[in-house]
């Protein structure tokens, strides 16, 4: 179990790394001026998200539910572990709509300005700090 638990911590930081780093690059994206640099914002965003972002949430999810098997009944007779689950549920809609996002881009549809960006990159903060808390306080 301990290995499990350790992949999936190794796995969660790394899906983190890609969804703090995917919508900075939004903001500088929708802040670029020069056909150039647009092109290689394209270029990094897709490889973050299909090549980081999107394997670590598969991976986090993956050992996630292998965690959790070995003790479902335990795991869901404690609040506090539903609350993760609906905040994981919530980032995984993030991430989502951040692949959704990189299309935006890539087809040269983008309508938001950086100020959007730069508040839109602060939501995984909020739910890092709340699974990290429910996960090791177990506050209920």
């Amino acid at each position: 179990m301990l290995w499990v638990k350790a992949f999936h911590i190794i796995s969660m930081v790394c899906w983190f790394a890609g969804i703090f780093y995917l919508p900075r690059l939004f903001v500088y994206h929708a802040a670029c001026e020069d056909e150039p640099g647009r092109e290689r914002f394209k270029i990094m965003e897709r490889k973050l998200y299909r090549g980081i972002t999107m394997p670590a949430m598969i991976a986090t999810v993956f050992f996630g539910v292998w965690l959790v098997s070995y003790s479902v009944s335990g795991y869901f007779s404690q609040g506090w572990f539903h609350v993760k689950l609906v905040l994981v549920a919530l980032l995984i809609v993030y991430h989502f709509y951040c692949g959704h996002l990189v299309k935006v881009f890539r087809d040269d549809r983008n309508t938001r300005g950086h100020v959007f960006y730069r508040w839109f990159n602060e939501v995984p903060v909020f739910v890092l700090l709340a699974v990290v808390i429910l996960a090791v306080v177990r506050p209920f």
